[in-house]
């Protein structure tokens, strides 16, 4: 089954986010969060606990929002869904709108292990339904 492992934001972009108890999710992205209303496309980042698990195996110790992800995931493959997609997360109902994204300048994790998973792994969706979500809420895809 596929969860919220966390969920993150930060009160500036271009920053490390910190996980909090609960968001609510609005049209642009997440009410708090510095990437609110910044991009039609690129409204809520989510990147696997998974992909995650590969930096940490090269010695990295990376708690959720290393990679400024708005929702960290657990037991779904992110970036095999094809844009278009629509997730069920706890209240919401969000669709993949990107897969993948170009890193700004190289990240402080690509500097120190050559490589990052975000930019191939992580992905973005849109706000199509609003509501709140919870660590530990479930992720379904919407047929």
């Amino acid at each position: 089954m596929a969860v919220v492992l966390a969920i993150n934001i930060s009160d500036k972009t271009g920053v490390i986010k910190h996980p909090v108890s609960q968001a609510e999710f609005i049209s642009g992205g997440i009410k708090g969060d510095a990437h609110c209303g910044l991009s039609e496309i690129k409204q809520v980042s989510l990147l696997a606990n998974e992909s995650v698990d590969k930096m940490r195996a090269m010695g990295l110790a990376l708690e959720a929002g290393a990679f400024a992800e708005n929702i960290t995931t657990e037991g779904i493959i992110l970036n095999t869904l094809p844009i278009g997609t629509r997730l069920a997360i706890g209240e919401t109902i969000q669709e993949v709108s990107q897969i993948g994204k170009t890193c700004h300048h190289g990240c402080a994790i690509k500097q120190k292990t050559g490589t990052c998973v975000m930019p191939t792994e992580g992905i973005f969706t849109i706000v199509i339904k609003g509501g709140t979500v919870y660590p530990g809420d479930p992720i379904a895809v919407v047929k």
